[in-house]
């Protein structure tokens, strides 16, 4: 009987100590961004330290693997992109966990809009001027990502099939190395969170050409599809999750929580104008997403026959 009381008094309870939140790429991406707005609120609200641990390296599995095998107890989460939880089952031959059984959802907390954007001394200033450039220097020029299998990977392999160009990859450790080799003009191309490249575009170290999707951030800005490469679009979102068999009562706190968080007007006008969409999902909207978007980006793997190393 002590046994069976045990888990709805430890999630009566909770939070009763300090929670870790991993964030599975280096520090400065969305992922981080977002993990840092949330947890800053919710050490506020529960009076809680919340530690994001950074566990940066292979395609954010290192850090998704170590919260798959935590204790199921609400003290150890996963900030995660849809790259984690919907290429990485198909990118990796072998994972060290299984996305749909070993992880709980909690919510789709964002949805990121991914931005293109160059070095200043590339004289592009449109998708189609890029194009162009890229036809005429078939393999010269480079792109980063955050990583083998990343959003900002794939987003860019879809869109170099569709445009039939050439441009070389340069996988970073996460989102802001790669866009600090791009400044320092190392690479010339990046498309990624506009979160991370926000920041350099007001400051004109880098030239925007154009958003995946329409953004409350940059409203005037146009999308690719709109210039230069018809019917291209990609959608990218950032979760929360627990491991497998964390209590429901405890997965209902955080979402809770979690939702209110991203919804509050001042977090809320910091998201957007950062460039995030807040969102909010239920769990089952989340794990929905993760079991639709799998089988797609599958097919674009195997399309670009895309492997990881």
């Amino acid at each position: 009987m002590l046994g069976l009381s045990a888990a709805p008094e430890a999630a009566q309870n909770y939070p009763a100590k300090s929670i870790r939140m991993v964030v599975p790429f280096a520090s400065g991406g969305p992922t981080d961004i977002l993990a840092r707005s949330v947890g800053a609120r919710l050490s506020e609200v529960w009076g809680q330290q919340m530690v994001i641990d950074n566990r940066a390296g292979a395609a954010g599995n290192i850090g998704a693997e170590m919260v798959a095998k935590a204790a199921p107890d609400g003290y150890t989460l996963l900030t995660a992109s849809s790259g984690i939880l919907t290429v990485n089952p198909t990118l990796f031959r072998k994972l060290p966990y299984d996305v749909l059984r070993d992880f709980a959802p909690v919510t789709m907390a964002t949805s990121v809009t991914n931005i293109m954007v160059v070095h200043p001394a590339l004289p592009a200033k449109s998708v189609r001027e890029l194009l162009d450039i890229a036809r005429q220097r078939p393999g010269q020029l480079s792109y980063a990502s955050s990583g083998m299998g990343s959003a900002s990977h794939l987003s860019m392999e879809l869109l170099k099939s569709m445009a039939a160009i050439d441009v070389a990859h340069i996988p970073y450790k996460g989102a802001h190395p790669g866009v600090v080799d791009l400044v320092a003009g190392q690479v010339q191309v990046m498309l990624i969170g506009l979160p991370v490249a926000l920041p350099h575009v007001r400051t004109g170290r880098l030239r925007a050409l154009a958003v995946a999707n329409k953004s409350v951030a940059l409203p005037n800005m146009p999308t690719i599809a709109e210039s230069g490469l018809p019917g291209f679009t990609v959608v990218n979102w950032l979760g929360v999750l627990a491991p497998a068999g964390t209590p429901r009562e405890i997965i209902s706190r955080l979402h809770a929580e979690i939702v209110k968080t991203v919804h509050l007007p001042e977090v809320k006008a910091r998201l957007l104008v950062e460039g995030f969409e807040p969102i909010g999902s239920t769990p089952e909207k989340l794990g929905e997403e993760m079991r639709t978007w799998i089988p797609k980006w599958a097919e674009i793997i195997r399309k670009a026959g895309i492997r990881a190393e």
